[in-house]
């Protein structure tokens, strides 16, 4: 396949999917990609970036490695 099948199964794929959870993986390896792609980010941007992970820890926004665990393996059931 050349690289505009790829891209548009891709998307036809992604049309089809109702699982959220799927649909935050797929965003965060795409702004994973443009972060790695793009220079480093500053020490204040880092920072930054700690300090909502920490706020969102505290606010209860994350799974437990069980949790995960077990969407995982919910993906294989669809």
């Amino acid at each position: 396949m050349d690289i505009q099948a790829e891209i548009d199964w891709i998307q036809k794929e992604l049309q089809e999917v109702k699982d959220p959870v799927f649909i935050e993986v797929i965003k965060n390896m795409l702004k994973y990609r443009r972060k790695v792609s793009s220079e480093r980010i500053s020490i204040e941007q880092f920072n930054k970036e700690i300090n909502e992970s920490i706020a969102d820890i505290e606010a209860g926004n994350y799974h437990t490695h069980e949790e995960v665990k077990m969407m995982i393996n919910q993906w294989g059931k669809r």
